[in-house]
């Protein structure tokens, strides 16, 4: 990394683009406590709406896409000069919940495969704040095998018809495109018979509806297309090399889901439930910041977050000098979902009783009740889930980093219609 950045334009160092970013967040963006960040609950569309007004504002500013191409609406920084805005917007409102997965998830995609009028159009209009973009992978009829999809497209003419479902899929209410990933060659083994597709969310053909969670949540969703039709230019990559593009857009979703993601701007979690656990606040509250056990289990977590950034610094610039290759992006998800756990855990331990029954300690206002740890604690598992299981993270690590054996599979090599599916 460089300490300056040259182009036709400006000579700007580190130092001098933090200055100028310092002076434009006080006169342009809200204050908020950074310890205490305003929370965005991802189920509503005023926090999409919100995000988007705030994204126009660091666009208007000059301080949106940093690390994106300037031909594709961004700086053309390298990470150097990410690192020092996140710094210093630390204490400002920020439109987070559109870091994942539009910034980092699926307009990196776009940018390393799409075509050029794609990378014009959607990584421009999402660093403006005028799109939301989000995945459409995951089926209702599969499990953690993307591979396996059967959401079909078929070509007619000059136009590709799209038949099948998706779920889970994250925040698609919101978004405006989304990468669709369909089986176009039935009668290859399934990595080869795949395309992505980037699909316009409102065109018709589309039904969508909101998944209700247990809790009430509703920001997932579930997507029906029936007839729906897709130009050439809608496919990402090259028809039936989809999994060469899903791959990569795997390889971005686990170094976001870990922090380590270049195109993420700003560094406060995207709500409450994200942040990490007051562990030493915790521990004063309850009465238990001189006992050796609660200060063993504190500094234990704490350690572990410290080393958690080490290693996103580490991932990011053995990935970029190739001393790692991309899939070690891994290291950061598996070793994310680890810590979080860890951290939750902790903080239940230390909160005891006081993190499932409501009572409130008087002396710290801030941390009455203490429910939030019990509440977060029931959803600990979400961090070895998303962005896949956390055991498939491992297998990635074990074949494709350390270059262990693959494990057997008995469709290998099996043309997709004739493997055996949801039979006994």
């Amino acid at each position: 990394m460089t300490d300056t950045v040259t182009s036709t334009e400006t000579t700007e160092s580190v130092a001098d683009f933090a200055a100028r970013a310092r002076a434009w967040l006080a006169e342009n963006m809200p204050r908020v406590d950074p310890d205490h960040p305003p929370f965005s609950v991802r189920a509503e569309q005023s926090s999409w709406d919100r995000a988007q007004e705030l994204q126009k504002r660091l666009h208007e500013g000059g301080f949106a896409g940093i690390c994106f191409p300037r031909e594709y609406g961004g700086l053309g920084l390298d990470y150097a000069y990410q690192k020092a805005f996140n710094a210093e917007c630390r204490c400002y409102e920020m439109p987070l919940i559109l870091n994942t997965p539009t910034f980092t998830i699926c307009a990196a995609t776009i940018l390393d495969m799409g075509t050029e009028q794609q990378k014009r159009d959607r990584i421009s209009a999402a660093i403006r704040g005028d799109e939301v973009l989000c995945q459409l992978l995951s089926e209702p009829s599969g499990g953690s095998d993307l591979a396996g999809v059967i959401t079909r497209a078929d070509k007619h003419g000059d136009t590709w018809i799209i038949n099948g479902a998706k779920t889970w899929s994250t925040s698609a209410f919101a978004a405006d495109y989304g990468l669709l990933l369909a089986r176009t060659d039935w009668t290859v083994p399934k990595h080869e018979g795949l395309t992505m597709f980037l699909v316009p969310l409102n065109a018709p053909g589309i039904t969508m509806r909101r998944i209700k969670e247990v809790n009430g949540n509703e920001e997932f969703c579930e997507e029906f297309f029936d007839g729906l039709e897709l130009g050439d230019d809608a496919v990402v990559g090259e028809v039936n090399k989809g999994w060469e593009v899903a791959t990569r857009q795997l390889h971005h979703e686990r170094r976001a889901v870990g922090g380590g993601s270049e195109f993420a701007s700003g560094t406060a979690a995207e709500n409450a439930n994200e942040m990490p656990p007051d562990h030493v606040g915790l521990a004063e509250a309850t009465g238990q910041s001189d006992d050796p056990r609660v200060q063993d289990l504190a500094g234990r977590a704490l350690t572990r977050r410290i080393v958690k950034e080490q290693l996103i610094d580490h991932v990011f610039r053995s990935i970029g000098n190739g001393s790692l290759p991309p899939n070690a992006g891994t290291l950061i998800r598996l070793f994310h979902a680890e810590t979080t756990e860890l951290e939750v855990d902790t903080a239940l331990a230390i909160a005891g009783t006081a993190g499932v029954i409501d009572e409130g300690f008087g002396d710290a206002p801030d941390l009455e009740g203490l429910l939030d740890v019990g509440v977060r604690y029931l959803s600990r598992q979400t961090g070895s889930i998303g962005g896949g299981t956390s055991e498939m993270a491992r297998n990635v690590i074990g074949e494709r980093i350390l270059g262990f054996p693959r494990e057997a599979a008995a469709d290998k090599g099996v043309p997709f219609n004739q493997v055996k599916r949801n039979k006994s």
